[in-house]
């Protein structure tokens, strides 16, 4: 920045900051009228682009100048032009102008939720299925928006989220009370990771009976307690070989297709590729078992980046009751 630039922008401030009536505010309004005469170095065509009068314009420019106390304009039956102070007067002002506004948009963008942050907690796959279609879609909607997810089981979750951690929370329907607010959103069907050598791999589906005795690998992260809930309530209590393990679902595939055991999951999981594994449905009397997920959030959560996103899941997903058909 040019010396001078930088002497008008601290004259610009320190007028801007006296309290002598005498010399008064410099308005934007002002910075804009200056920079609309230099372009057009015609009082007349200046006033007519801003539509009002030539009077109007020249009486402003003049209380400009005795406020700054430097001449601005070089006044003569050819025209107006900037004086060797008032082009460096002009610079700046641009600067200012450009400056102000790029605030006002930030702010316009962030009371939208166009901007910002929110922290999501899930415990769901991002492979494939409705998670990641929400995900990518909110990204393509507000791309300035810093997304950050936080993985856990249920009731951290919610404790997180009771506690202000997290803004959001996608996890499976809880029986326990939550005094927040909810949505349903989607629900998906249970799946089984199987080597590819074993013997349930040459069904169509499994069936729930189907993995008692199972060397089952089980999560202690994620939907894990839930799966384990989900096993005791279809099959009794001890029904099969339980193998915990607390690492992330990859690595859980992984032991699956080196065969230490077989996998509950959600069928988001079925998104990637994984060696040796192959993925079958888990049904029960009444066909495919499937589990309801809804979006937890505190009420008096003002975050606009939040307000934004809730917006787009009540379009995508209508809030109706959570044993709808899956799509």
């Amino acid at each position: 920045m040019k010396g001078g630039v930088m002497i008008f922008e601290g004259q610009i401030r320190s007028q801007m900051t006296q309290s002598l009536p005498q010399q008064g505010v410099i308005e934007v309004r002002d910075l804009h009228w200056a920079i609309v005469a230099a372009q057009y170095r015609s009082l007349r065509q200046a006033a007519e682009s801003l539509s009002i009068k030539q009077s109007t314009l020249s009486r402003r420019l003049l209380a400009l100048e005795h406020r700054l106390g430097a001449v601005l304009f070089e006044r003569t039956n050819g025209g107006t032009r900037p004086t060797v102070e008032g082009q460096e007067f002009i610079e700046s002002a641009k600067q200012i102008l450009e400056y102000t506004q790029s605030i006002s948009e930030r702010l316009k963008n962030r009371s939208r939720g166009e901007v910002g942050r929110l922290t999501i907690g899930v415990h769901v796959s991002l492979s494939a299925g409705n998670f990641r279609a929400t995900l990518m879609d909110f990204h393509r909607r507000f791309p300035e928006v810093e997304t950050r997810l936080i993985d856990g089981t249920g009731d951290r979750l919610i404790a997180d989220l009771a506690s202000s951690m997290i803004d959001i929370a996608f996890i499976l329907e809880r029986s326990s009370r939550w005094d927040g607010n909810s949505l349903s959103v989607w629900n998906e069907r249970v799946v089984v990771a199987l080597p590819e050598d074993h013997p349930l791999a040459t069904h169509d589906v499994v069936r729930w009976e189907d993995l008692r005795q199972q060397p089952l690998l089980l999560p202690q992260r994620g939907p894990g307690p839930d799966f384990l809930k989900l096993v005791i309530s279809k099959l009794g209590q001890d029904p099969c070989c339980l193998l915990r393990h607390d690492v992330a679902l990859d690595r859980f595939l992984t032991l699956v297709g080196v065969g230490w055991g077989i996998l509950l999951a959600l069928e988001g999981a079925t998104g990637g590729v994984y060696p040796g594994v192959t993925f079958r449905e888990v049904h029960d009397i009444e066909g495919a078992t499937r589990l309801n997920f809804r979006v937890y959030w505190r009420p008096m959560n003002a975050n606009p980046s939040l307000q934004a996103f809730l917006s787009m899941l009540r379009e995508r997903y209508p809030n109706v009751p959570s044993n709808r058909p899956f799509a």
